[in-house]
């Protein structure tokens, strides 16, 4: 829990740190805006000088979760370096340390039902978080031949549709769905047999 008493001006982020706490605990709908202020260690009266509402104050933890997420795909991209492919492949795992490093924001930017039009602000930050991913496909997909190449956008929804499905199902302790196996070994062989089917990867590798 936030410590009582704050300094002029960080008010905000106390509140967002408290969200996020409620909801790795509860869920995005498994709290009051009044527990949040009491997480925060403020008055409920208090979050209203930075937030609409529940909704608003999720929202931000959302457009800093983006910010962050942005931030590791883009490190993970590293500009293509040192292959396409593995770059590509950089950026899946990105995907699943974010989601295991930083459950609230994560819960908040996928699992809350704020739109990422909430806001032009969070539509853009949302937007570069997924460039880097389009980014390294539109790159590898270069490697396939024309007529068997898919658009660029399906092979990043792809990846990122197997990424979200492996932390869903296997890493963020879902009952009744533990797996034999790490959720790293889940994400790492399905791109490879997804890569296979593309002709990128070669079938003994």
């Amino acid at each position: 829990m936030v410590k009582r008493g704050y300094h002029h001006g960080n008010l905000r982020e106390a509140l967002v740190a408290g969200c996020l706490s409620l909801i790795e605990k509860r869920g995005p709908t498994g709290f009051t805006l009044s527990e949040a202020a009491r997480e925060a260690g403020v008055t409920p009266a208090a979050v209203y000088r930075h937030f609409e509402g529940r909704e608003d104050l999720i929202a931000e933890a959302a457009f800093q979760g983006y910010e962050i997420f942005a931030d590791l795909m883009e490190e993970a991209y590293a500009d293509g370096k040192p292959t396409d492919l593995a770059a590509f492949e950089a950026t899946g795992r990105a995907y699943l340390s974010f989601a295991n490093a930083y459950p609230g924001h994560y819960v908040a930017m996928f699992e809350s039902g704020v739109s990422i039009q909430r806001s032009p602000a969070l539509h853009a930050v949302a937007t570069r978080a997924m460039g880097a991913l389009e980014r390294a496909a539109v790159a590898l997909s270069e490697h396939i031949p024309a007529e068997k190449r898919p658009p660029p956008q399906m092979f990043a929804a792809h990846i990122w549709a197997l990424s979200h499905g492996v932390v869903e199902l296997f890493s963020r302790g879902s009952p009744g769905t533990k797996s034999p196996f790490p959720p790293e070994d889940l994400l790492e062989s399905g791109i490879g047999i997804y890569l296979r089917g593309l002709g990128l990867v070669a079938p003994d590798e």
